[in-house]
């Protein structure tokens, strides 16, 4: 993958385009769901969330300005109405745009283009290196996306009686994976455990066989809330540098035995699976 100081020019030099989740993924060969869950890793940002906060926060910018029409205004930043413009810039800075018209001194606070070079990495324990044969995971699942994923805790919370009582499970270990990306960026996640087969399941169980491949297995040790700042040194600090490159494929958690839910606490191995060299 390119740099993600690459993917924000790109985003950058494009706002006046029509531009969509699908055409950046497609301009760094990646998947929407590799792109999205990446962008949000380094960046905290869904990659539309953050397109549409900098065109707002462009239009608003000209609005400042004394930009004399808002509908042209609202056109340029990609929306095909007044009121639907307005809605979106409400809800990004809580003022219509006719507030802001003219008024330099606004208490509003705009979204600049990002600049990653600043961004910190944290120190990484060296990675195992193992192959895996496929298995099945089956537990409770949802779709996602980057913008709107508040819901996973609440799955391994209703999850967690289940561990040990599932049908066929094997070993204690849990698992959360995300599969069955969508054109749009979301995903299924499922909090589960492995099983030998996926008949005779709990009602509203759900299940992914996750293919045989080569992982790199990471360690993230501290609360679980701060997984992401593993996920981003991976991708954009020990990537880069190890010659390896990540498979457009389903990536898994396998959670200690230890690991409490409810609490965050526990290590959690962080299986990342690499493209055959």
């Amino acid at each position: 993958m390119r740099g993600i100081e690459h993917i924000l020019w790109y985003i950058e030099s494009a706002l006046d385009t029509d531009l969509d989740l699908g055409r950046v993924a497609r301009h760094f060969q990646l998947s929407p769901f590799a792109l999205s869950r990446q962008f949000a890793a380094a960046t905290g940002w869904p990659v539309m969330r953050y397109v549409r906060a900098r065109r707002l926060s462009r239009a608003a910018q000209a609005l400042r300005s004394g930009s004399p029409d808002i509908l042209a205004v609202a056109l340029a930043a990609g929306y095909g109405s007044h009121e639907a413009f307005t809605r979106a810039f409400c809800d990004l800075f809580g003022m219509a745009p006719s507030q802001v018209r003219g008024q330099p001194h606004d208490p509003i606070a705009l979204l600049e283009p990002l600049r990653m070079k600043t961004l910190d990495f944290i120190p990484l324990a060296e990675p195992r290196f193992e192959h895996r044969g496929d298995f099945i995971i089956a537990g409770l699942g949802g779709r996602f996306t980057f913008e709107r994923n508040e819901g996973i805790p609440g799955l391994w919370q209703v999850f967690d009686p289940y561990v040990g009582r599932v049908p066929g499970q094997v070993g204690g270990a849990t698992f959360g994976v995300c599969c069955n990306p969508g054109d749009d960026g979301s995903f299924e996640y499922i909090a589960g455990v492995e099983v030998a087969r996926s008949d005779d399941l709990p009602p509203g169980f759900r299940y992914f066989k996750v293919p045989a491949r080569d992982y790199a297995v990471f360690r993230h040790q501290g609360h679980v809330s701060m997984i992401h700042q593993t996920v981003h040194t991976v991708f954009h600090q020990w990537l880069p540098a190890s010659g390896h490159q990540a498979a457009d494929a389903p990536e898994f958690e396998l959670y200690s035995p230890d690991f409490d839910p409810l609490r965050g606490l526990g290590y959690v191995d962080l299986w990342i699976p690499l493209a055959s060299r």
